[in-house]
This record gives structure tokens, sequence and C-alpha cells, in this order.
């Protein structure tokens, strides 16, 4: 999960203006009116907060940092690749790339050269796969489950302590007056040993037994004083006989392992420190003797207490024995435990701390371990802003301050932020705004900096600009949005206002934005666009609270609730379709809903929630929403069908084809010929495939179904005739797709008319959908390609606008500029979106440029880059190969 840490000053102020009372009476359960527009109602409600500080590693110039790493892994030993890969994973978390950073866990983990390293990223890639748990069920019921992440027999990645010299070397005792036996006295009891077997032990022994102590010439010795039982003094003999260990108590062996450590027999202490690791099977049993186990240099010992620990993140983290015990250990017990993988572990650790609570003590302790373990300035950069994000959540500010500056002076320039937040709790504004400024003088200017800057500023217009150069330079960034549509509200500017704040949400579905936006509806007293924005978070995050977490976001859902019409079965259906039908994605959120509060066939508006939230990417909250379909399934068939494609979104397509075959057997649903159909077309490389392909959607065609699903039917059936060159068969798919208001259809005709030469008719139909569809960016981009140049050129600008993600309209410009021989302008067009935009065909495009151009450095840097996010490009490594030959 993401971790913010609002400015404390930021927190303060909008606890203290809010008011929300005036608007919502949360404990009447009423709302009042209030004149919409009058200052006292838009101060308590439209409040934005200073933006979050990231306690993640975020360099400058991420590319050049990821392409260092792919060169490094090239080259490095193999015990150093963990610490890449650990590295490569937080610059993609500074990205928000979930998947890049699972598969560099998973790499970290596949390459571990070390039973701790293993250990570590495995705990760690079942702790990001928490909640997952139903899909390894699923795959198991398919035949193909495999417990990765599951408990390592940790004694058998530990090589033996055998030591064999001692027993070829033993000295023997040349006076002839002794007997071959020696008696060690303890209390009351003799026990009688074979002196020669004894020395074998450790060299104390040997030296005590046969050297020229006076313990040497004695038959009897007493050793009641060194803390050993008559007991475990006689397993002591017959170890020295037998070299074998019986199963003995839990505290014979602590005792016996105890007087090994002081003696020095090292094999008795191995077999001590294996017998007791069987012993942990409970983190009880964990907490009670990984003090024994650092204490006494058992690492075996001390490696299964630790796997317990970390197999039940983030339960065990709740347990302060295990907080102290992990979080007490020094320099010296650390690699007892975990070996040199310590800087992993307290990263896992401080991770997991900061997902339960960010500015617990907690937190705080395990960073500070993470910067003790640090070896390399990139460590540093890492350890340090992270401690300094907890110290300054805790209200630390000169510790906050020290340990930011030790990040910025390692090199990471984002610790910035935390010293100007800090600066400006001290009053320090004006030395704030410097800081910011002198950074952007000396480095790339990125969005950050000046949003950071803006808040420093001395008045309006020069904030207002810094944030349009902000956004200019990082449109992905949600505050200078937000603070603009507020500013623009406060001044009671409503259409400019709510225009900036949909700029955002038209591209990004960030809950704090729909927020903002509901508390507008609110102000405006626009009850109905209220309820469909908090229906939206809640239906992405149903545990939101709303106001810096004051009041549940549920309760807000219930109270706006009164104050919009109820509707009918065939009102939410009907709204439903309307909504769908205009690519209205937030307005068919919200029905849906609606609807699950009333309706009792849960199962499939579930589904449709699910597919909505992907089409917004969100997909968490889509498989959440699958999950809680599969859980309000009607009927077993059904059931199956969801279980399909919880498996195919997870990447099982072959078991998400299983399932849908096995729902079919059950029942011939359209779902189920749908999921088939899906999966196949996309898992088989036989071209053939495409007539069951075209048979299976027919099929599904004739099952009953509603008419947003027929529709989607006819169009993907239609896209197959497309490929297949049936272009008549295509049309007649996609018109019969618009006839049931399959708005998306539109796209598919326009291809067709573009297939058969009418470019004309193709642009009509890309306009139509332009016109109908609510979020319409990909309608432009599409729509340019039926365009001339000038028109191309337009629409490309507009899709830029309204989503600055798309890629495809900054690598068209860039081209055109590479056409016209202008490039340096045709970088700087596709470094503009790298920026903010990791995209590999972005960085493939740009490295081909910089290969034009005779940059081989820049070429090779973008081709590893590339390969940092897909290793088997094909293309990207023959590029590679070829710039690497041109290297000097």
């Amino acid at each position: 999960m993401r971790t913010f840490f609002p400015s404390e000053s930021c927190k303060e102020t909008h606890l203290n203006s809010l008011n929300p009372q005036s608007w919502l009476q949360v404990e009447r359960g009423k709302l009042s009116k209030v004149s919409p527009h009058s200052p006292s109602s838009l101060e308590s409600l439209i409040k934005v907060p200073d933006p979050p500080i990231l306690p993640f590693f975020k360099p400058v110039d991420y590319v050049e940092v990821i392409a260092q790493i792919h060169r490094e892994l090239e080259s490095c030993p193999p015990h150093e690749r963990t610490n890449l890969y650990l590295l490569q994973f937080q610059v993609f978390k500074g990205l928000g790339d979930i998947k890049l950073m699972r598969r560099s866990l998973r790499l970290a983990w596949l390459k571990a050269s070390t039973v701790h390293e293993r250990l570590v990223f495995g705990a760690w890639l079942k702790y990001e796969k928490r909640g997952e748990e139903l899909i390894s069920d699923l795959l198991s019921s398919c035949g193909k489950c495999s417990k990765e992440f599951g408990l390592i027999d940790i004694g058998s990645e530990f090589p033996s302590e055998a030591n064999p010299s001692l027993s070829d070397g033993a000295m023997i005792n040349q006076k002839s007056n002794l007997s071959g036996t020696v008696s060690f006295q303890i209390g009351d009891e003799k026990i009688t040993c074979d002196r020669q077997k004894m020395a074998t032990l450790s060299p104390p022994f040997r030296s005590m037994l046969n050297g020229c102590f006076l313990e040497s010439v004695s038959e009897d010795i007493d050793l009641s004083k060194n803390d050993i039982s008559p007991m475990g003094m006689k397993v002591i003999s017959e170890f020295s006989s037998t070299g074998i260990l019986p199963d003995l108590p839990t505290d014979l062996l602590l005792e016996i392992m105890v007087f090994s450590s002081k003696f020095c027999c090292e094999n008795l202490k191995d077999s001590c420190d294996r017998k007791l690791a069987k012993f942990v099977s409970s983190r009880n049993d964990a907490v009670e003797l990984m003090e024994y186990a650092l204490e006494e240099n058992c690492p075996v010992l001390a490696t299964s207490c630790l796997q317990v620990f970390l197999q039940e993140l983030p339960d065990s983290l709740d347990d302060e024995r295990v907080v102290d015990l992990l979080t007490s250990v020094n320099s010296l017990h650390r690699p007892i435990m975990v070996g040199s993988a310590s800087f992993s572990l307290y990263c896992l650790l401080s991770q997991v701390a900061m997902d339960l609570d960010p500015g617990s003590d907690k937190s705080a302790l395990f960073l500070e371990q993470l910067v003790d373990s640090t070896e390399n300035s990139r460590q540093k950069m890492v350890a340090y802003h992270m401690l300094g994000c907890v110290k300054l959540h805790k209200k630390e500010y000169d510790e906050a301050e020290r340990v930011f500056e030790v990040a910025l002076t390692e090199g990471h320039v984002y610790s910035v932020i935390g010293l100007t937040r800090i600066g400006q709790i001290k009053g320090e504004k004006l030395e704030s705004f410097k800081k910011l400024s002198s950074v952007i003088s000396n480095y790339t200017p990125l969005g950050w900096m000046y949003q950071e800057r803006s808040l420093y500023c001395e008045n309006n217009e020069k904030r207002w600009e810094d944030l349009e150069k902000a956004t200019e330079l990082d449109p992905t960034l949600t505050y200078p949005y937000m603070y603009r549509a507020a500013s623009l509200m406060k001044k009671q500017n409503v259409q400019d206002s709510l225009a900036e704040i949909n700029k955002i949400l038209g591209f990004k579905l960030a809950v704090e934005c729909l927020e903002l936006r509901f508390c507008f509806y609110l102000v405006l007293e626009e009850y109905q666009s209220a309820i469909c924005d908090v229906q939206a978070i809640l239906t992405i995050s149903p545990d939101y609270r709303m106001f810096e977490g004051r009041v549940p976001a549920t309760q807000f859902q219930t109270l706006v609730r009164e104050h919009v019409p109820n509707w009918t079965t065939a009102d939410y259906w009907l709204q439903l379709y309307d909504r769908w039908s205009a690519v209205d994605d937030i307005g068919s959120l919200s029905v849906i809903y609606q609807m699950l509060e009333s309706e009792t066939a849960k199962g499939i508006l579930y589904f449709r929630q699910s597919l909505l939230l992907l089409r917004l990417n969100c997909p968490e909250a889509a498989m959440r929403s699958l999950q809680l379909a599969r859980q309000h399934a009607s009927s077993e068939h059904e059931r199956l069908v969801y279980e399909g494609w919880i498996l195919y979104d997870t990447g099982h397509c072959d078991e998400g084809l299983k399932k849908a075959e096995e729902s079919i057997s059950l029942n011939r649903s359209f779902e189920a010929f749908f999921l088939k159909a899906y999966a196949l077309a996309d898992s088989s490389q036989d071209p053939t495939c495409s007539s069951t392909v075209v048979a299976l959607l027919q099929d599904a065609l004739k099952c009953p179904s509603d008419r947003l699903r027929k529709g989607q039917a006819l169009n993907n059936l239609g896209s197959v005739y497309v490929d297949s060159g049936k272009l008549d068969l295509a049309a007649d798919c996609y018109i019969n797709a618009l006839k049931i208001r399959h708005t998306r259809a539109h796209q598919g005709l326009a291809r067709v008319h573009y297939l058969k030469n009418d470019k004309p008719a193709a642009y009509a139909e890309m306009t139509k959908l332009i016109e109908k569809a609510r979020n319409n960016a990909s309608a432009y981009e599409k729509r340019s390609e039926y365009c001339e140049r000038e028109q191309t050129k337009i629409d490309l600008e507009m899709v830029t606008r309204l989503d600055p993600l798309r890629v495809y309209p900054y690598r068209y410009r860039a081209a055109v500029l590479m056409d016209n021989h202008k490039e340096k302008e045709a970088i700087a067009e596709l470094s503009r979106a790298i920026a903010f935009k990791a995209d590999l065909h972005l960085f493939h495009l740009r490295a081909a440029f910089h290969e034009h151009i005779g940059d081989v450095s820049g070429a090779m840097r973008d081709c590893r880059a590339a390969l940092s996010f897909d290793p088997n490009h094909q293309e990207m490594l023959e590029l590679l190969s070829r710039v690497n030959s041109q290297e000097p």
C-alpha cells in the first residue's frame, strides 16, 4: 500500500478549519440547508492538504538508475544480484508499478545465493500476495498448485560444522600409569568417560585431558561449577563416542549448547543448534529460543526463529516481543540471524511496519536498524529518506532534519522536500523557497520540484505559475489540479472549477480528487452528482474515510442518499444502460453500487463492477469485486465462470479456460461461452483457432443475457471477423451492436470502413463515438489514424490534453519531428513523456533516435532501461546488440 506523509502544518490547519456540521449533521443524520456560495460553507468543506511526502526512492533521473542497475546485473558476482534487484524494486516502487515491483522481488528470490536471502524475499513475496490465497486454491483445483514460499528446511541449507581434525590430531597422553577413562564430578555424581574420545570434542578438552594442565594427570575432574547437569554430561559422553545427539528435551539441549559454547565443542554445538531448530514450530517457540540462538551464536536456530516471524507477517509485528527482539539486534548478532541479508530483511520489516502505522515507534526502530545495515550510498539514500519521513510524521523535527540532510548529501534530491517542510514548520518559508529554487537550477526540472516550491511562494499568482509548470512537467500530480479547482470554487467560478478537477479524473481515478469534487457538489447542492462520486469512492476503497480520516465515506453516502430520488429496478437498469452506453464509467459504478444495495442477484453485478474497475485501471479493486462475484454466485456454473476470470486476470489463462469448459458442461450460458472464447483467443498460438472463437461467440449470443453483454460479444465477434478478413460479416456485427447501444462498436465499424479504403466514413464513425462517449481520449487517438496530417496533429493534441498518459501521441509527434530532421526536438518530445511515464515503447523509440544521431551512450541507456521493463523484448535485445557493437 502507498503510505502518505502529509505535512503536520497542513494536517492541523485542515482539522481545525473543518466544520462539516454546517453541511452534514453527522450525529443527527441530516443535511442542513446553507447558502451554497457562503464563504463559511466553502472554507469548511473545500480544503486541499499539502501534497504528501512519499517514503520512496525517487531519483531525479530514474532512467539512468535502472539502466545502471541493468548494466551491473550483467557483470556482478552472484552474491550481489539480490541487492541490485532490491534496488530495482525500490525504483519501480517510486514509479508506482506493482507488477514490476513484484517481478523484481521474484528475481531477487530466484537469484538468491543464500538461505537468508531466499527466506527474506520469499516472505516478502508472500506478504505482497496476501489476500490471494483464493488464487492458490483455484490453481490447486486445476491440478497446478505449488507452495512457492512455504517453509524452508533451514538445517539442510547450512553446511555441517563437523571437524575431523580434532580426532585425527588428538594428542595421546603418554603417562602409562593413567587409565583410559576419566571421571567428571558433578555435585554428588560421577560420570565416567573415555578420556581420548572426550579429548576429541574440542581444543580445550584436548589440552585439559592430554596437555600440560593438572587435569591431564587426574582421573577425577570436578565440573560442578560449569552449569552442566549429570544427565547433560552423560549425553556429552555418549556424543563423544558416537557423534550422534539423541532426541532430548529443549531445556537439556539448551544446557548442553551453552556448555558446548563454553568449551568450544563445535560439532556438539552444531548438533544442538540443529536439534533445537526442529523445536521451532510456533511464534512462542521462536520468541523463547531466539535470544539463546543469538547469545550462543547458533545460526540454524536463529534463522529458524526468524523464518517463523517472517512467515506470520504482518501479524507477528503486532507482537511486542517479536518487535523487541528484531529491533534490539546489534551488528554482531545480525549476521547470526540473517547472514549478509540484513539490509533486505530490514527493508521488508520497515515496509510492513509503515504499512501498519507510518508514525509508530516500531517503524522508526526498524528503519534505524535499516540505516545501520546500509553498505553503500544507494542503500543510504533509501534508508535515510524513509527514516526521515517517519521522524517527520512523529514530529521529531530536529532528528528528521538530520536524516533528510544525510539522504540529500548521499544524492537523493527528492529528500529536499523533507527539509523544506521542516523549514516551513520552523517559520523559515523563504529558506525553503530558496532550497527548491536551487534544486530547480541545478537539476533537470521535474514536476514535483515546482509543486513543492509553490507551497512557499509569497503570492497566489506566483504559486499558480509554479503549479502550472508542475502540471506541464508531470500532469499526473494531483495536487495542482486540486489546488486550482478549490481556488476557483472559492472565487465562485463553478464551471471552471469543475472543469479543472475533471481534467485529472478523466485519466486518473484518484480518490482524493473524487472527494474534493464530492465536496464541490455538496456546496452546490447537486446531490445526485455528489452521491455518484462518494459511491465511486466506496467501490474503489470500501473503508475510505473523508476529511483527513475523520468521517467514514459510508456515513456521507447514507446522508446524501436521503436527498436523491429512489429508483425502481427498471430505473436502475435504464440508468446503467444510459451510462454504460455513454462510456460514463464513474456513473456506471455509482448505479451498480446502488443496485447492490437492493438487488438479490449480486454475483452478476459484482462482475460488471469488476469490468468497469479494470477499465478505470483499478486492478486491485477489480479483483476484489471478482472475488465478491464468486462469493455471491447463484449457481455452480456461474461460480466457475467467475473463478475462470479470476485465473485469467492473474495470468493463468489455460486454467481459466478449464473453468469455462467445466461451467459449459454444467450449463450452456452466455458468460461461460464468452469466457472460453476470450481465453482461447488469448492463449492459442494456432491461427486457425479463430473459427473456434467465432463458433463460441455465436453460441454465447444464442444464450440469454442482457444487451450490455451481448453488445460486447458482438463487438468481439466483429474483431475476429476483421482479423480474418471477413469485413462484411464484421460490419454486420458492429451495426447490430450499435443497435443495442454498444457505443464502442463505432470504433470497430470505423476500422472496417478504413480497411475498405473509405477513410472519410471511418473518420465520421469515430466522430460519432467522440460525441457519445464521456471518456473519449481513446476515440480521438483512434480517429487520428483516419485524418490528414494536420487534423491528426489536432486530434493527438486533444488526446494529450484529455489523457497525458497515452503514449502514442508523443511517439507520433516525435516521429514527425524526426522526419523533418528536427532530431533534438524529437528526442525532447519523448523525454517530456518519459519524465512522468515509464513506458517501454517510449524508451525503444528514443533509443532508436539516439542511435540514428550517433549518441551511443544515450541509445545504450534507453535500451537497458527498456530491458529492465521487459528483459525478453526481442527488438530491444537486437538494438542493444547493435549499439553494443558501436561502443568504443
